[in-house]
């Protein structure tokens, strides 16, 4: 085993991690975003928007994610007539449009953990439903929901590096260019596979510290 490439290409391991961390962060944030206005559209009571929402998580979940970030890198510049949209956002937009549809069925059964009572009680106290949802069934949902929307959010620090298909200097990306420049086989993969181990460990640990301080304060 040859390690002494790090000393002379540790950067590109650097630059590789920080669009990596750049990518999942934005997914998790938009895919989260999305996915709660994703869930409230399959609640609906009209039945054409429930079913368009159905129908977009069925198909996200139906098919590779792969395939997914070639049609958003084909599309995208198509709806903008040819527009040069930077790749770094086109895989921002297909990370985050693939999240949303896994959040937003973990959002879906952690609102249907919640007591229907919860939205009687808060109905008869004068809410109206969306107020209702957002102040007293979304937060008791989210506690349900932590450990897979973890699991989820681990999930995009690893799904990131399929993106390195279209040409993101992403960690796997510049573990290619490594490879290709030192002719080493599995040297540079092991450090980029210690990274990604690193990245998703810490932030195992953070969430479970926040689980844990959501549980103490329900006992309080």
């Amino acid at each position: 085993m040859n390690f002494s490439f790090i000393g002379q290409y540790y950067q590109f391991f650097l630059i590789g991690t920080y669009y990596t961390i750049v990518l999942a962060a934005a997914a998790v944030v938009l895919g989260s975003i999305l996915g709660v206005v994703l869930t409230l559209l399959r609640r609906s009571r009209f039945k054409i928007i429930k079913l368009l929402g159905d129908i977009y998580v069925e198909f996200v979940r139906g098919t590779p994610l792969l395939a997914q970030v070639y049609i958003i890198y084909i599309g995208v510049p198509m709806l903008f007539n040819g527009s040069d949209i930077p790749d770094l956002v086109v895989g921002i937009i297909a990370l985050s449009l693939n999240a949303a549809a896994y959040i937003s069925e973990t959002i879906r059964s952690g609102i249907e953990a919640v007591s229907r009572g919860q939205m009687e009680a808060a109905r008869s106290l004068g809410m109206n439903q969306r107020i209702a949802m957002f102040d007293i069934i979304l937060p008791q949902a989210f506690k349900n929901i932590l450990p897979a929307l973890g699991n989820q959010f681990i999930g995009s620090i690893k799904d990131s590096s399929i993106v390195s298909v279209i040409g993101i200097a992403e960690l796997m990306y510049k573990t290619t260019i490594v490879r290709g420049n030192t002719a080493l086989g599995i040297e540079p993969i092991l450090v980029a596979s210690l990274i990604y181990l690193v990245l998703t460990y810490a932030l195992s640990r953070i969430l479970a510290v926040v689980e844990r301080r959501l549980k103490q304060s329900d006992h309080r």
